[in-house]
C-alpha cells in the first residue's frame, strides 16, 4: 500500500515522541505503530536510535484517522478514504483541496492589501458553500497559521495581523454573542494565558464547543491565572480551558500554571500552539494538553471531565 504521510519533516519544523503525540490525539503508541506497519497510514522520521518523531502534518494526519473511526469507518476502508475522500459537491478531493488553497490565498492577498471588502466577499462565498466548522478547520485555522508565519520570518507585518484579528474577533464574537442560550451541559471557562493577546483561537475552540451542548464563559486575552479558580467557583465552571499561540513567559508554565492547578477545584486544560510546544510542562503541571486541533482536542476534553464526573461518585 502507498504511503498517506506526508513528507519527511524539515530540519526547523517541530517534531514529538510518540508519547506526546499520542497523549495529543488519543491514540496509544501500540495503534500509532500498527497505523504505520500494517497499515502505512503514517511515516515518522526516525532518529538513529529507531526512536519515532512526529510532525504536525502527522499529527493533523492521525486526527483525521480518528475521525474517520469515529465515524464507523473501518480501519482496512481509512487509506481508500484518504486518498479518495468521498467527493463533496461533485468534487474529487484534489478539486476540494484547490477550493481551500484559493479561499486562503485570496483571504491572504486581502491582508497584504488591507481589503476589508475582499475578505467579506472570501468569507461569506466560503460559509455559503460549506458550514461554519468546515469554514474554521479548513480555512480561518491555517489562515491564523499562515499570517503567524508571516509575521515569524519577517514576510508580512503586525499591521497585517491587526487587520485580520480585528476582523476575524468581530465576526466571531458575533457568532459567540447570539449563541443559543438553552445549553445544558458542562459550563467551561476560557481564558488566553498571561502575555497571549490572540483570543481568536479560543474563540473558534467555544463556538466548537457550544455546538455539541457546552456552555461557555469567555474571559479572553492576557488573562491572570492567579483570579481563576475564584472566578470558577462564582460562575459554578466544570473546567478551566486556557489557549496560547504565541511562546508563553518560563513563569507562566514553570509557576502560575502548577499553582492553579494545586488551588483550582475544576481540572485546567490548555489548548493551542502552547500545548504541543510546552507539553512536558503542562503535564508536569497536572495540567491536561488539549493539542493545536479543535475537534480531537474538544474530544479530548469531552472524555476527561466523563472521567471525572464517573470519578467523583465511586
Amino acid at each position: 500500500m502507498t504511503s498517506l504521510a506526508n513528507s519527511q519533516p524539515q530540519s526547523n519544523e517541530a517534531v514529538y515522541p510518540i508519547r506526546t503525540v499520542s497523549k495529543l490525539t488519543g491514540v496509544n503508541s501500540i495503534t500509532l505503530r500498527a497505523w504505520e506497519s500494517r497499515h502505512g497510514l503514517i511515516k515518522p522520521e526516525r532518529k538513529e536510535s529507531g526512536h519515532r518523531l512526529y510532525s504536525q502534518a502527522d499529527i493533523d494526519l492521525i486526527n483525521k484517522v480518528v475521525g474517520l473511526l469515529d465515524r464507523g469507518m473501518r480501519i482496512g476502508q481509512v487509506a481508500t478514504q484518504l486518498v479518495s475522500d468521498a467527493t463533496e459537491q461533485g468534487l474529487n478531493t484534489g478539486d476540494i483541496k484547490d477550493i481551500w488553497g484559493h479561499y486562503l490565498n485570496s483571504m491572504v492577498a486581502s491582508v497584504i492589501r488591507f481589503d476589508e471588502a475582499g475578505l467579506e466577499d472570501t468569507y461569506g462565498e466560503a460559509l455559503a458553500n460549506y458550514p461554519f466548522e468546515t469554514v474554521s478547520q479548513k480555512l480561518l485555522s491555517p489562515l491564523l497559521i499562515e499570517l503567524g508565519l508571516r509575521w515569524e520570518t519577517r514576510t508580512g507585518s503586525v499591521a497585517e495581523e491587526h487587520f485580520f484579528g480585528f476582523f476575524l474577533r468581530n465576526k466571531l464574537g458575533a457568532r459567540f454573542h447570539h449563541r443559543t442560550r438553552s445549553n445544558e451541559g458542562p459550563r467551561l471557562l476560557g481564558s488566553c494565558l498571561p502575555t497571549e493577546r490572540h483570543e481568536n483561537g479560543l474563540l473558534m475552540f467555544a463556538l466548537a464547543a457550544l455546538g455539541r451542548g457546552f456552555q461557555f464563559i469567555m474571559l479572553g486575552a492576557d488573562m491572570p491565572m492567579f483570579e481563576l479558580p475564584e472566578a470558577v467557583e462564582k460562575s459554578e465552571c466544570d473546567a478551566i480551558v486556557l489557549s496560547g499561540i504565541m511562546p508563553p513567559t518560563a513563569r507562566a508554565l514553570g509557576e502560575d500554571l502548577p499553582e492553579l492547578v494545586r488551588h483550582s477545584p475544576v481540572p485546567v486544560f490548555v489548548g493551542g500552539r502552547t500545548s504541543e510546544t510546552g507539553f512536558d510542562a503542562i503535564v508536569r503541571a497536572g495540567a491536561f494538553a488539549l493539542g493545536n486541533d479543535i475537534e480531537p482536542g474538544l474530544k479530548r476534553l469531552t472524555e476527561i471531565l466523563n472521567n471525572e464526573h464517573v470519578e467523583r461518585f465511586l
